[in-house]
């Protein structure tokens, strides 16, 4: 993509900031949403709860990545937790999809956050974007969450939903809070480890995230996930072999169920979800395997 305006809601998230960080590197003017008054230039106001956005900030903009929402396992699923897991990414996704759909000159495409929790527990069955979604809090979140950009759909707007997997990084996520336990030797499999995990590198995520905006023939939902999904006891292996630590410890699931209540569900449930979608346009992963996407939140 030739040196664009370019805006961006989540930008102080995990993913965001790597995003705007990568896309300012390479020349790329970025205007970050922000849920207060824009300060500067480089930012725009916006109000998901009030489905406010200022539309002038996005004029010029020929893209816009809508990376904000609660997070999923930030808090204990209490019912007032579910509305705003739910509110944060519905509103949101409605607000900035109307906004760019009432433009005159809209963005070209508009690249929309999902999850592959889309999917449900989907066992050892690999799935690909033509699966169907799942049962439960999650696949009914995300399927409202797509349907969200609808206004921009309808307006002409390329629209692309990255389902996005398991992020290996340090600095946040849920990868993010397993390094510490790690580290201290306190790391191991949690329940009976065979439930399997999509993950993917930060930097894979955010140079996909890039191959997105640039391929014009994606569109709809995409799986942001590596290649090679793996379970969590490989996950602990893997962990175990990069940190050299020992990886005695085990998470029963009875244990993860009273400690974590709905969520646990999520936790112990299997996904094993393949990039169809990122394989066929020709992008490549810098780090598809477990070990290396380790290293790579390492450096």
């Amino acid at each position: 993509m030739p040196s664009s305006r370019i805006a961006v809601s989540g930008s102080s998230g995990l993913i965001g900031a790597a995003l705007v960080r990568s896309l300012r590197a390479d020349g790329h003017e970025v205007a970050r949403l922000v849920r207060r008054p824009a300060r500067s230039g480089d930012e725009v106001a916006w109000d998901p709860r009030r489905s406010h956005v200022d539309v002038a900030g996005l004029v010029g903009c020929d893209a816009v990545v809508h990376l904000a929402g609660a997070g999923v396992g930030d808090h204990r699923w209490t019912d007032a937790y579910k509305r705003e897991i739910r509110d944060s990414r519905v509103l949101g996704t409605a607000a900035i999809a109307e906004a760019v759909a009432s433009l005159d000159s809209p963005p070209r495409v508009l690249l929309s956050g999902s999850a592959i929790g889309f999917y449900g527990d989907t066992g050892d069955r690999a799935v690909d974007e033509s699966a169907p979604p799942g049962h439960g809090f999650l696949p009914s979140v995300c399927e409202e969450w797509e349907a969200a950009t609808a206004p921009a759909e309808e307006a002409g707007i390329r629209t692309v939903h990255a389902r996005t997997g398991l992020v290996v990084a340090r600095e946040g996520g849920a990868w993010g809070k397993l390094f510490p336990l790690f580290k201290a030797g306190l790391g191991g499999r949690l329940g009976n480890g065979r439930q399997y995990w999509s993950f993917i590198a930060l930097h894979d995520h955010v140079a996909a995230l890039r191959h997105i905006l640039d391929t014009e023939s994606l569109t709809g939902a995409v799986n942001l996930t590596g290649p090679d999904p793996v379970t969590n006891a490989e996950v602990t292996a893997a962990m175990g072999r990069v940190l050299h630590r020992p990886t005695l410890f085990t998470a029963p699931a009875p244990a993860l169920r009273i400690a974590l209540g709905e969520f646990a569900g999520d936790v112990l449930g299997s996904q094993r979800v393949l990039p169809g979608k990122l394989l066929d346009s020709g992008f490549s992963f810098a780090f598809p395997g477990v070990d290396a996407a380790i290293r790579a939140a390492l450096r």
